[in-house]
Protein backbone atom coordinates (compact mmCIF):
# COMPACT_ATOMS: atom_id res chain seq x y z
CA UNK A 1 0.00 0.00 0.00
CA UNK A 2 3.13 2.31 -0.32
CA UNK A 3 1.77 5.36 -2.05
CA UNK A 4 4.29 6.92 -4.75
CA UNK A 5 1.53 9.73 -5.99
CA UNK A 6 2.47 12.95 -5.52
CA UNK A 7 0.49 15.01 -2.53
CA UNK A 8 -1.09 16.82 -5.82
CA UNK A 9 -2.71 13.68 -6.98
CA UNK A 10 -4.18 12.44 -4.30
CA UNK A 11 -5.79 16.12 -4.02
CA UNK A 12 -7.28 15.24 -7.59
CA UNK A 13 -11.34 16.11 -7.06
CA UNK A 14 -13.71 13.34 -8.34
CA UNK A 15 -13.74 12.95 -11.30
CA UNK A 16 -17.21 12.31 -12.82
CA UNK A 17 -18.19 11.62 -16.26
CA UNK A 18 -21.87 10.78 -17.59
CA UNK A 19 -21.32 7.64 -19.92
CA UNK A 20 -24.93 7.17 -21.19
CA UNK A 21 -27.00 9.72 -21.83
CA UNK A 22 -29.59 7.51 -23.21
CA UNK A 23 -31.36 7.48 -19.24
CA UNK A 24 -34.82 5.94 -21.17
CA UNK A 25 -32.90 3.01 -21.80
CA UNK A 26 -32.03 2.12 -18.01
CA UNK A 27 -35.47 2.79 -16.35
CA UNK A 28 -34.92 7.19 -16.63
CA UNK A 29 -31.57 6.48 -15.01
CA UNK A 30 -28.07 8.14 -15.85
CA UNK A 31 -24.67 5.84 -16.10
CA UNK A 32 -22.00 7.96 -14.29
CA UNK A 33 -18.26 6.81 -13.34
CA UNK A 34 -15.98 8.19 -10.72
CA UNK A 35 -12.54 7.10 -10.14
CA UNK A 36 -10.00 8.14 -7.00
CA UNK A 37 -6.40 7.85 -6.85
CA UNK A 38 -5.81 7.83 -3.25
CA UNK A 39 -7.12 4.70 -2.22
CA UNK A 40 -4.40 1.49 -1.90
CA UNK A 41 -1.72 2.55 -4.17
CA UNK A 42 -3.69 1.83 -6.94
CA UNK A 43 -7.02 3.36 -8.88
CA UNK A 44 -10.40 3.10 -7.76
CA UNK A 45 -13.23 2.99 -10.43
CA UNK A 46 -17.05 3.32 -9.36
CA UNK A 47 -19.45 2.89 -12.20
CA UNK A 48 -23.24 3.12 -11.23
CA UNK A 49 -26.41 4.58 -12.46
CA UNK A 50 -28.18 7.29 -10.65
CA UNK A 51 -31.27 10.06 -11.45
CA UNK A 52 -28.64 12.90 -11.26
CA UNK A 53 -25.01 13.47 -11.37
CA UNK A 54 -25.66 15.03 -7.63
CA UNK A 55 -26.89 11.67 -6.37
CA UNK A 56 -24.52 9.71 -8.20
CA UNK A 57 -21.53 12.23 -6.09
CA UNK A 58 -23.04 11.34 -2.91
CA UNK A 59 -23.06 7.33 -3.40
CA UNK A 60 -19.46 7.74 -4.83
CA UNK A 61 -18.40 10.13 -2.25
CA UNK A 62 -19.89 7.44 0.52
CA UNK A 63 -18.22 4.59 -0.87
CA UNK A 64 -14.65 6.67 -0.90
CA UNK A 65 -15.01 7.90 2.74
CA UNK A 66 -15.67 4.30 3.92
CA UNK A 67 -12.81 2.98 2.12
CA UNK A 68 -10.67 5.53 3.03
CA UNK A 69 -11.04 4.33 6.57
CA UNK A 70 -9.88 0.57 5.92
CA UNK A 71 -7.47 1.94 3.76
CA UNK A 72 -5.61 4.06 6.43
CA UNK A 73 -6.29 1.00 8.90
CA UNK A 74 -4.29 -1.75 6.56
CA UNK A 75 -1.76 0.59 5.38
CA UNK A 76 1.75 -0.70 6.62
CA UNK A 77 3.95 2.57 5.34
CA UNK A 78 2.58 5.56 6.83
CA UNK A 79 1.21 6.87 10.54
CA UNK A 80 -2.22 8.82 10.72
CA UNK A 81 -2.94 10.90 13.96
CA UNK A 82 -4.62 9.42 16.47
CA UNK A 83 -5.02 6.03 14.73
CA UNK A 84 -3.31 3.03 15.45
CA UNK A 85 -2.75 1.04 12.15
CA UNK A 86 -0.89 -2.07 11.03
CA UNK A 87 2.17 0.21 10.85
CA UNK A 88 1.81 0.73 14.49
CA UNK A 89 1.57 -2.94 14.89
CA UNK A 90 4.60 -3.91 13.04
CA UNK A 91 6.69 -1.02 14.87
CA UNK A 92 5.79 -2.34 17.84
CA UNK A 93 6.98 -6.26 17.15
CA UNK A 94 8.56 -7.75 20.15
CA UNK A 95 7.63 -4.57 22.43
CA UNK A 96 4.23 -4.97 23.17
CA UNK A 97 0.41 -5.43 22.22
CA UNK A 98 -1.35 -2.48 20.30
CA UNK A 99 -4.91 -1.46 21.10
CA UNK A 100 -6.26 -1.67 17.12
CA UNK A 101 -9.98 -1.32 15.69
CA UNK A 102 -11.97 -4.01 15.37
CA UNK A 103 -11.65 -4.04 11.75
CA UNK A 104 -7.68 -4.96 12.07
CA UNK A 105 -8.82 -7.81 14.46
CA UNK A 106 -11.38 -9.02 11.64
CA UNK A 107 -9.01 -8.82 8.94
CA UNK A 108 -6.39 -10.25 11.02
CA UNK A 109 -8.62 -13.64 11.95
CA UNK A 110 -10.11 -13.93 8.60
CA UNK A 111 -6.87 -13.69 6.95
CA UNK A 112 -5.54 -16.40 9.43
CA UNK A 113 -8.74 -18.77 8.19
CA UNK A 114 -7.06 -18.48 4.90
CA UNK A 115 -3.66 -19.06 5.87
CA UNK A 116 -5.27 -22.35 7.39
CA UNK A 117 -7.41 -23.09 4.74
CA UNK A 118 -4.94 -22.82 1.89
CA UNK A 119 -1.86 -24.63 3.89
CA UNK A 120 -0.04 -21.41 4.09
CA UNK A 121 -0.06 -20.17 0.21
CA UNK A 122 -1.34 -17.26 1.24
CA UNK A 123 0.24 -15.76 4.54
CA UNK A 124 -0.33 -12.12 5.84
CA UNK A 125 3.06 -12.58 8.10
CA UNK A 126 5.32 -12.65 5.02
CA UNK A 127 6.17 -9.19 5.28
CA UNK A 128 9.61 -9.53 6.10
CA UNK A 129 10.22 -11.37 3.06
CA UNK A 130 7.75 -9.24 1.06
CA UNK A 131 9.83 -6.30 1.74
CA UNK A 132 13.25 -7.68 0.83
CA UNK A 133 11.57 -8.35 -2.20
CA UNK A 134 10.42 -4.62 -2.37
CA UNK A 135 13.12 -3.35 -1.71
CA UNK A 136 15.04 -4.95 -4.89
CA UNK A 137 11.54 -4.24 -7.17
CA UNK A 138 12.00 -0.72 -6.71
CA UNK A 139 15.76 -0.54 -7.41
CA UNK A 140 15.81 -2.05 -10.36
CA UNK A 141 12.92 -0.26 -11.70
CA UNK A 142 14.44 2.77 -10.94
CA UNK A 143 17.80 1.49 -12.51
CA UNK A 144 17.23 -1.44 -14.76
CA UNK A 145 20.63 -2.08 -16.16
CA UNK A 146 21.92 -2.50 -12.16
CA UNK A 147 18.78 -4.84 -11.43
CA UNK A 148 19.82 -7.58 -8.87
CA UNK A 149 17.65 -10.60 -7.13
CA UNK A 150 17.82 -10.52 -3.52
CA UNK A 151 20.57 -12.59 -2.33
CA UNK A 152 19.09 -16.27 -1.29
CA UNK A 153 20.71 -16.33 2.27
CA UNK A 154 18.70 -13.14 3.20
CA UNK A 155 15.25 -14.54 2.17
CA UNK A 156 15.98 -17.64 4.02
CA UNK A 157 17.08 -15.79 7.03
CA UNK A 158 13.86 -13.47 6.79
CA UNK A 159 11.57 -16.58 6.05
CA UNK A 160 12.45 -17.63 9.59
CA UNK A 161 9.95 -14.41 10.84
CA UNK A 162 6.57 -15.30 8.92
CA UNK A 163 4.97 -17.85 11.18
CA UNK A 164 1.60 -16.17 11.53
CA UNK A 165 0.32 -18.66 14.40
CA UNK A 166 2.59 -16.62 16.33
CA UNK A 167 0.29 -13.71 16.13
CA UNK A 168 -1.55 -13.10 18.87
CA UNK A 169 -4.62 -11.89 18.26
CA UNK A 170 -6.86 -11.03 21.61
CA UNK A 171 -10.20 -9.91 20.75
CA UNK A 172 -10.83 -9.43 24.60
CA UNK A 173 -8.58 -6.61 24.89
CA UNK A 174 -8.52 -5.25 21.23
CA UNK A 175 -5.14 -5.91 20.99
CA UNK A 176 -2.75 -7.32 18.39
CA UNK A 177 0.91 -8.61 19.26
CA UNK A 178 3.66 -9.66 17.50
CA UNK A 179 6.14 -11.50 19.69
CA UNK A 180 8.66 -11.85 16.81
CA UNK A 181 10.40 -8.55 16.88
CA UNK A 182 11.66 -9.81 13.26
CA UNK A 183 7.84 -10.42 11.96
CA UNK A 184 6.01 -7.53 9.89
CA UNK A 185 3.03 -8.23 8.49
CA UNK A 186 1.92 -6.87 4.81
CA UNK A 187 -1.48 -7.36 3.75
CA UNK A 188 -0.94 -6.65 0.55
CA UNK A 189 -3.06 -10.05 -1.11
CA UNK A 190 -6.31 -10.16 1.34
CA UNK A 191 -6.71 -5.99 2.05
CA UNK A 192 -8.46 -4.44 -1.02
CA UNK A 193 -10.80 -7.24 -1.73
CA UNK A 194 -11.51 -7.71 1.96
CA UNK A 195 -12.04 -3.58 2.79
CA UNK A 196 -14.44 -4.20 -0.92
CA UNK A 197 -16.35 -6.47 0.42
CA UNK A 198 -17.30 -5.05 3.88
CA UNK A 199 -17.60 -1.29 2.31
CA UNK A 200 -20.03 -3.42 -0.28
CA UNK A 201 -22.27 -5.23 2.45
CA UNK A 202 -22.53 -2.19 4.28
CA UNK A 203 -23.89 -0.22 1.43
CA UNK A 204 -26.24 -2.99 0.21
CA UNK A 205 -27.55 -2.69 3.72
CA UNK A 206 -27.84 0.87 3.19
CA UNK A 207 -30.27 0.44 0.51
CA UNK A 208 -27.55 0.96 -2.44
CA UNK A 209 -28.07 -0.70 -5.92
CA UNK A 210 -26.47 -0.99 -9.43
CA UNK A 211 -23.10 -0.42 -8.29
CA UNK A 212 -19.83 -2.15 -10.10
CA UNK A 213 -16.74 -1.28 -7.71
CA UNK A 214 -13.27 -1.85 -8.73
CA UNK A 215 -10.18 -0.98 -6.35
CA UNK A 216 -6.93 -2.29 -8.28
CA UNK A 217 -8.97 -4.96 -9.86
CA UNK A 218 -10.90 -6.29 -7.03
CA UNK A 219 -14.26 -6.07 -8.33
CA UNK A 220 -17.51 -6.23 -6.38
CA UNK A 221 -21.23 -6.06 -7.98
CA UNK A 222 -23.97 -4.37 -5.92
CA UNK A 223 -26.82 -5.86 -7.50
CA UNK A 224 -27.40 -5.53 -11.75
CA UNK A 225 -27.59 -2.66 -13.70
CA UNK A 226 -31.03 -1.30 -14.08
CA UNK A 227 -32.78 -2.95 -17.09
CA UNK A 228 -31.46 -6.55 -14.95
CA UNK A 229 -29.02 -7.28 -16.84
CA UNK A 230 -25.23 -8.55 -15.81
CA UNK A 231 -22.53 -6.57 -15.40
CA UNK A 232 -19.87 -7.36 -17.79
CA UNK A 233 -15.84 -7.36 -16.15
CA UNK A 234 -12.64 -7.73 -18.05
CA UNK A 235 -10.43 -10.14 -17.38
CA UNK A 236 -7.07 -8.92 -18.90
CA UNK A 237 -4.96 -10.47 -21.38
CA UNK A 238 -1.67 -11.04 -19.48
CA UNK A 239 0.82 -10.85 -22.49
CA UNK A 240 -0.76 -7.69 -24.20
CA UNK A 241 0.24 -4.06 -23.00
CA UNK A 242 -2.31 -2.69 -24.61
CA UNK A 243 -5.26 -3.79 -22.65
CA UNK A 244 -6.61 -6.07 -24.65
CA UNK A 245 -9.07 -9.17 -22.72
CA UNK A 246 -8.57 -12.23 -22.45
CA UNK A 247 -12.60 -12.77 -21.78
CA UNK A 248 -15.52 -11.03 -20.38
CA UNK A 249 -17.58 -12.26 -16.89
CA UNK A 250 -21.00 -11.32 -16.72
CA UNK A 251 -21.46 -11.07 -12.60
CA UNK A 252 -24.43 -8.87 -10.87
CA UNK A 253 -24.16 -8.79 -6.98
CA UNK A 254 -22.95 -10.25 -4.88
CA UNK A 255 -20.42 -11.41 -6.87
CA UNK A 256 -16.79 -10.24 -7.34
CA UNK A 257 -14.03 -10.96 -9.63
CA UNK A 258 -10.19 -10.63 -8.76
CA UNK A 259 -7.45 -11.28 -10.87
CA UNK A 260 -3.68 -11.91 -9.57
CA UNK A 261 -1.39 -11.52 -11.92
CA UNK A 262 2.58 -11.06 -13.19
CA UNK A 263 1.83 -7.96 -15.47
CA UNK A 264 1.60 -4.66 -13.42
CA UNK A 265 4.20 -5.08 -10.67
CA UNK A 266 7.04 -7.00 -12.09
CA UNK A 267 10.88 -5.71 -12.80
CA UNK A 268 13.77 -7.44 -15.13
CA UNK A 269 16.57 -9.71 -14.42
CA UNK A 270 19.14 -10.74 -16.81
CA UNK A 271 16.13 -10.96 -19.19
CA UNK A 272 14.02 -12.29 -16.89
CA UNK A 273 10.84 -11.29 -15.09
CA UNK A 274 9.96 -11.07 -11.60
CA UNK A 275 6.72 -10.54 -10.96
CA UNK A 276 5.24 -9.57 -6.91
CA UNK A 277 3.54 -12.28 -6.19
CA UNK A 278 5.83 -14.52 -4.05
CA UNK A 279 5.50 -18.32 -3.08
CA UNK A 280 5.92 -19.09 0.50
CA UNK A 281 8.02 -22.33 0.46
CA UNK A 282 10.27 -21.13 -2.57
CA UNK A 283 10.41 -17.82 -1.81
CA UNK A 284 10.36 -16.56 -5.20
CA UNK A 285 7.98 -15.72 -7.87
CA UNK A 286 6.44 -18.12 -9.24
CA UNK A 287 6.77 -19.06 -12.77
CA UNK A 288 3.71 -21.50 -13.98
CA UNK A 289 1.34 -18.75 -14.90
CA UNK A 290 0.20 -15.30 -16.16
CA UNK A 291 -2.74 -14.54 -14.40
CA UNK A 292 -5.25 -16.49 -11.80
CA UNK A 293 -8.94 -15.14 -12.18
CA UNK A 294 -11.59 -15.99 -8.95
CA UNK A 295 -15.15 -15.52 -9.17
CA UNK A 296 -16.99 -15.93 -5.66
CA UNK A 297 -19.50 -13.86 -3.90
CA UNK A 298 -17.05 -12.60 -0.92
CA UNK A 299 -14.52 -10.16 -2.86
CA UNK A 300 -12.38 -10.65 0.20
CA UNK A 301 -12.30 -14.71 -0.14
CA UNK A 302 -11.48 -13.70 -4.02
CA UNK A 303 -8.30 -11.70 -3.39
CA UNK A 304 -7.20 -13.85 -0.99
CA UNK A 305 -7.76 -17.28 -2.98
CA UNK A 306 -6.14 -15.60 -6.15
CA UNK A 307 -2.91 -15.17 -4.55
CA UNK A 308 -3.37 -18.97 -2.61
CA UNK A 309 -4.06 -20.50 -5.94
CA UNK A 310 -1.59 -18.67 -8.14
CA UNK A 311 1.09 -20.39 -5.74
CA UNK A 312 -0.13 -23.99 -6.19
CA UNK A 313 0.44 -26.03 -9.29
CA UNK A 314 -2.05 -25.82 -11.96
CA UNK A 315 -3.56 -29.50 -11.11
CA UNK A 316 -3.52 -28.79 -7.13
CA UNK A 317 -4.82 -25.39 -7.80
CA UNK A 318 -7.73 -26.86 -9.80
CA UNK A 319 -8.50 -29.77 -7.27
CA UNK A 320 -8.34 -27.18 -5.08
CA UNK A 321 -10.94 -24.79 -6.23
CA UNK A 322 -13.27 -27.46 -7.54
CA UNK A 323 -13.63 -28.40 -3.84
CA UNK A 324 -14.63 -25.45 -2.67
CA UNK A 325 -18.60 -23.87 -2.99
CA UNK A 326 -19.52 -21.25 -5.34
CA UNK A 327 -15.89 -20.59 -5.98
CA UNK A 328 -14.66 -20.92 -9.79
CA UNK A 329 -11.57 -19.81 -11.54
CA UNK A 330 -9.78 -19.38 -14.30
CA UNK A 331 -6.06 -19.56 -15.18
CA UNK A 332 -3.57 -18.33 -17.71
CA UNK A 333 -0.33 -20.43 -18.41
CA UNK A 334 2.90 -19.24 -18.78
CA UNK A 335 2.53 -20.95 -22.68
CA UNK A 336 -0.14 -18.79 -23.38
CA UNK A 337 -2.87 -21.68 -22.67
CA UNK A 338 -5.61 -21.46 -20.22
CA UNK A 339 -7.28 -24.01 -17.76
CA UNK A 340 -10.72 -23.48 -15.79
CA UNK A 341 -12.80 -24.79 -13.09
CA UNK A 342 -15.95 -26.88 -14.34
CA UNK A 343 -18.38 -24.23 -13.72
CA UNK A 344 -16.59 -20.97 -14.56
CA UNK A 345 -18.41 -20.80 -18.55
CA UNK A 346 -21.78 -20.24 -16.49
CA UNK A 347 -19.98 -16.33 -16.27
CA UNK A 348 -17.69 -16.16 -19.04
CA UNK A 349 -18.45 -14.34 -22.07
CA UNK A 350 -16.34 -13.82 -25.17
CA UNK A 351 -13.98 -10.74 -25.50
CA UNK A 352 -15.16 -7.85 -27.54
Amino acid sequence: MKRRLTAAALLLALALGCLSACAGADGGLTRYQAQFLDLFDTVTTIIGYAESEEQFTQTAQYLHDQLEEYHQLYDIYEEYDGLHNLKTVNDAAGVAPVEVDARILDLLTFSREQYEQTGGRVNVALGSVLSIWHTYREAGMDDPERAQLPPREELEQAAQHTDLTQVVLDPAAGTVYLPDPEMSLDVGAVAKGYAVEQVCRQAEEAGYDHLLLSVGGNVRAIGARPDGSAWQVGIQDPEDESGALWCTAAVEGPLSVVTSGVYQRYYTVDGVRYHHIIDPDTLMPGDEFLSVSIICRDSGLADALSTAVFNMSAQEGLAFVEQLDGVEALWILSDGSEQQSSGFDQYRQAAE
